[in-house]
């Protein structure tokens, strides 16, 4: 059993789990506002304050990808330091409201999911706010998707995920759009 802030309020306590190739897992530990490695004992093995962490992702080089919905993307050494950081204020043009995952594509960009829903207010259709992007390792923007009006309405998006590797951009699929 993994330690929780508030046994009570299940909603709140983890996003997105990761298994590593050493057999650990990986945890958004939602409700602690940090990140955790554990054994699959449950005994924790590292961990790292993330405020407003949502989601977690090991990465080949060793490092931990984490996305916060306090809009920021880290790249966090073992160390706990932060080697890579993208900010809403890194993407002048765009909107966000509430990063919640982040994927580092074999290109060596990364792919970002952004959550605006009815809680946000309504969509300003003049300005509206990014669903997904995907951004360079000296945070240029490739792409963006803001499709909030017909045809393609396709509203607010929970997740995002690469369904294969090698072209990476061509091959992304939104989940939970409402």
């Amino acid at each position: 059993m993994l330690p929780v802030k508030d046994p009570q309020s299940t909603h709140g306590q983890f996003r997105h789990a990761r298994l590593t190739e050493a057999g650990t897992i990986l945890v958004a530990q939602k409700d602690m506002g940090k990140v955790c490695e554990y054994d699959t004992t449950g005994k924790e093995l590292w961990s790292v304050e993330v405020p407003g962490i949502w989601s977690v992702e090991p990465m080949k080089n060793g490092n931990i990808l984490v996305a916060s919905n306090h809009n920021f993307v880290r790249e966090i050494n073992r160390k706990g330091e932060t080697v890579w950081e993208f900010t809403a204020a890194d993407a002048p043009g765009y909107t966000f409201s509430n990063f919640q995952i982040a994927t580092r594509l074999g290109n060596g960009n990364t792919l970002v999911n952004d959550w605006f829903n009815q809680w946000h207010g309504t969509v300003d259709l003049a300005h509206p706010p990014a669903q997904a992007i995907e951004v360079t390792p000296d945070k240029k923007i490739v792409w963006g998707l803001r499709s909030w009006a017909p045809p393609a309405e396709l509203g607010p998006a929970t997740t995002i995920q690469i369904l294969d590797e090698p072209g990476a951009a061509e091959n992304v699929s939104f989940g939970e759009f409402h």
